[in-house]
């Protein structure tokens, strides 16, 4: 899996994803001009539709569906970082409880999070170009 960010000015950046597109920016109050979610925000929602996806998928191979489902995730920031991250499940439905554990080992983003993989930084040659925006659905 690949995606490319492309910086549009300020604080301001796309991310082209499939037929679908990703913005974020950053609020004024740290030089933004709140067109999009913070990256932070993204990378907490991230966490949040990946984990109430899993718990649906969970539920659904112990046999049922949750009538309510939804998932809170709340980051405190610890400098330039998350120092804790609390993913809370809501749902009117009990079982969800005894699924808990199965949704954790579901989703890819608290994975990864859990399991935090090689990280490389590094100065690539040659630039790259803005694609097109997706196609207007």
């Amino acid at each position: 899996m690949e995606v490319t960010a492309y910086w549009e000015g300020g604080y301001r950046a796309r991310v082209p994803v499939r037929d679908f597109e990703v913005r974020a920016d950053e609020p004024p109050q740290y030089g933004g001009e709140n067109t999009a979610p913070m990256p932070t925000e993204l990378f907490l929602s991230s966490l949040a539709v990946c984990f109430v996806l899993a718990v649906r998928h969970a539920a659904k191979k112990q046999g049922f569906e949750p009538p309510d489902l939804a998932v809170r995730v709340n980051g405190d920031y610890e400098g330039l970082r998350f120092g804790r991250i609390r993913v809370e499940v809501h749902s009117s439905e009990p079982r969800c409880r005894e699924v808990l554990e199965q949704a954790v080992d579901y989703c890819y983003v608290s994975n990864t999070l859990r399991n935090p993989p090689e990280l490389e930084y590094v100065v690539a040659e040659g630039g790259l170009t803005h694609e097109p925006p997706p196609p207007s659905a």
